[in-house]
């Protein structure tokens, strides 16, 4: 009992934790210093952009970006990386403030939460590895292109007072609104645009948003000129965190916003876990997946409690901290602090920026997110990841974020299902291996090859070649009926089978049963232990007898000559 407790706890420990029992090194305080504030200047727009691009203001990014991005580096299994507002989020948030407001946002974030924290204690984190790439793919792009749409209206200045959740209704108004387009808006954006790009070229350890917003900012300030700024479109930002409360819910919401909260939680996971295996490569670390988990549940019901929004890791932000020297998540801390410090100290100065500047970030960011040649590449793949990929990018971009990962992880699913389906094989004696198992020369050279045994007469030899799951259960069921004449001994081999699941093993039992209707001795061979193990805690041993349990076919073949 003490053991599983000791256990528990280091697997459960935060790397900040790790760290400082290890000792922290004064030669990593430079690197982590100068990171963390590089990343601040980094988030500081993204923090905003993303809260705008969600249908929240701008100060609730900021919050999200110090609340969260503290909390992750505190409870996270990474060292190195960094929470905060992300893109991924933009499309769920602002359907959901649209439908419910800011209230239902919160409910939403906090069960989501309590959902992350749930799944990193039932040790989820290896599981969520096994989502298939073309449904993290094609929710990405739809996400990507979802963004890009939302900068629209403030790349060309359009007056439109708000915006439909679905990207077709925001296309129409639009393409109603193509006559009242802000030159200087645009003039703008674009600029900004050219800022990015360039900087990133020419002075690659200069943030490229944190120059396009100053630059921006200054020209339209000098000129006055005639476009949105943060200040004209939602007034001062307070310098300051707000006192922490619990948002009031009622068990209504709750059952109304459980989609959603699920949503948000396997975002947050699915994000949080891609950023970590990237912060890995980068440092050659190993990050401590279900410890992630539990610090993203703890980050968002701590974003929420002092007003921001839901928080995942940042890859790009991660990727820059590491870049910048981090070595512990004390950058992250610091990160999240000057994020504080630039509020409290600029907040008058913050709301001067261009909301054109704005969506020229998060057009950069919408076309990073993209992954253009992942893309591509899928669709040039098998048919059914192509269609699994088609499936998730459209129900993402014209349905519902929540209905696309359901359905891609589902038609993922009973895709892999009829696969193994089709290369799990039950056969007869006179039927060679299944060449998904073995090539011409394993069966060369098998000593226990069916085909080089002596099988008595009255005597059928099957064998089941793969896993035997619900997918190819009803194939034994229908065995028996097609053998015209029933066999004395049945020899069933499962030397190949790895493992077998609740349906296999009710499917087995039907069979046994029907053996023993037509008076015909049923024997098991090659039952490995993992399978035998299940078998016996299913009770499957109360009816069949274990002595009719082959270690191999040559004891099999024994024990049918003394039946017959």
């Amino acid at each position: 009992m003490i053991s599983k407790i000791s256990n528990f706890l280091k697997e459960f420990t935060p790397e900040s934790y790790l760290v400082l029992k290890q000792g922290y090194k004064k030669e990593y305080f430079s690197g982590d210093m100068f990171s963390g504030i590089t990343v601040a200047i980094v988030a500081l727009p993204l923090a905003m952009a993303f809260a705008i691009a969600s249908g929240v203001e701008p100060e609730k990014g900021l919050i999200t970006a110090i609340v969260a991005g503290i909390l992750i580096s505190l409870f996270g299994g990474s060292r190195v990386q960094i929470g905060g507002p992300t893109g991924a989020f933009v499309v769920i948030i602002y359907d959901i403030v649209l439908r419910h407001g800011y209230e239902g946002l919160a409910i939403a974030t906090l069960m989501a939460g309590v959902i992350l924290i749930m799944m990193g204690f039932l040790r989820f984190g290896a599981v969520l590895k096994y989502i298939p790439y073309p449904v993290i793919t094609g929710f990405t792009t739809g996400i990507a292109v979802i963004i890009f749409s939302s900068t629209i209206k403030d790349f060309f200045g359009f007056n439109i007072s708000e915006l439909p959740a679905d990207f077709i209704g925001k296309w129409v108004e639009y393409v109603s609104h193509v006559g009242e387009i802000n030159f200087v808006s645009v003039a703008i954006a674009l600029i900004s645009i050219f800022i990015i790009i360039y900087t990133k070229k020419i002075f690659s350890k200069i943030p490229g948003p944190i120059v396009a917003v100053i630059i921006a900012s200054i020209i339209v300030y000098m000129f006055g000129l005639n476009v949105d700024t943060i200040e004209s479109r939602f007034g001062s930002i307070p310098n300051t965190l707000p006192m922490p409360s619990i948002p009031s819910f009622t068990f209504e919401q709750i059952k109304e916003l459980i989609p959603a909260a699920t949503t948000i939680a396997l975002l947050a996971a699915i994000e949080s876990l891609l950023c970590a295996v990237v912060a890995d490569g980068m440092t050659g670390q190993r990050h401590k997946s279900n410890t992630e988990l539990v610090g993203q549940g703890i980050a968002n019901i701590g974003s929420i409690l002092f007003g921001g929004i839901a928080a995942t890791g940042a890859i790009a932000r991660t990727a820059t901290n590491v870049k910048a020297g981090a070595k512990t998540p004390l950058s992250g801390i610091i990160h999240a602090v000057f994020v504080f410090i630039f509020m409290f100290a600029l907040a008058g100065i913050i709301i001067k920026i261009p909301m054109a500047t704005l969506a020229a970030i998060l057009i950069i960011v919408s076309w990073n997110m993209s992954e253009i040649e992942h893309f591509k590449h899928i669709l040039k793949g098998p048919r059914s990841d192509a269609a699994v990929l088609m499936v998730t990018f459209l129900l993402t971009v014209l349905v519902d974020l929540t209905v696309a990962v359901q359905v891609g992880v589902v038609l993922a699913a009973l895709l892999f299902i009829k696969r193994i389906t089709e290369v799990t094989q039950i056969q007869d004696n006179k039927v060679q291996f299944n060449e998904f198992y073995s090539t011409d020369e394993d069966i060369i050279d098998d000593p226990d090859a069916t085909n080089k045994k002596k099988i008595p007469d009255g005597v059928e030899v099957y064998e089941i070649n793969g896993p035997f799951f619900f997918g190819i259960a009803d194939r034994l069921q229908t065995v028996l009926d097609n053998i015209e004449e029933k066999p004395k001994v049945f020899i069933l081999r499962m030397r190949k089978v790895p493992v077998i699941d609740a349906t296999a093993m009710h499917a087995l039992s039907e069979f046994y049963a029907n053996c023993r209707k037509n008076d015909t001795w049923l024997i098991l061979s090659g039952v490995n232990h993992n399978v035998e193990k299940i078998l016996s805690k299913s009770q499957f041993f109360k009816k069949f007898d274990r002595k009719f349990v082959a270690k191999n076919i040559d004891e099999a073949l024994k024990l049918t000559d003394e039946l017959l």
